[in-house]
């Protein structure tokens, strides 16, 4: 069986940072939950979604999304998207999405736009 879907985690100056590889969709969506599940986020980190090499996403993926936001918003985290695909910047841009995550067009610029929160 083919694999889908590949999430790799590492983790940057500014937390964590999830790469995920090929198609996000109905089938896939539970293994980025279990993936946010296992992260160790504190307050003032930066949660990073690589989706440079993302080749589907659909609506289930926009979920998996806004669960990332949710969960890095509970641990007082920040939360960006790096490298979006035109396809999913367009479907973003269409539920108004773009609005509501940061977006840079790599995981260096992400990193080095990321601020601490003051302690």
């Amino acid at each position: 069986m083919t694999q889908l879907l590949t999430i790799r985690t590492l983790v940057g100056p500014a937390g964590a940072v999830i790469e995920l590889t090929g198609e996000l969709d109905h089938r896939t969506a539970p293994e980025v939950h279990v993936a946010l599940r296992g992260l160790e986020l504190r307050p003032g980190q930066q949660l990073v979604l690589d989706l440079g090499r993302l080749t589907f996403c659909d609506s289930t993926g926009i979920t998996v999304f806004l669960a990332a936001r949710n969960y890095a918003l509970a641990a007082n985290a920040a939360i960006v998207l790096a490298a979006v695909p035109a396809r999913v910047t367009r479907v973003f841009r269409i539920a108004g999405l773009d609005e509501v995550f940061p977006t840079h067009p790599t995981v260096e610029a992400a990193e080095a736009a990321w601020r601490p929160a003051p302690s």
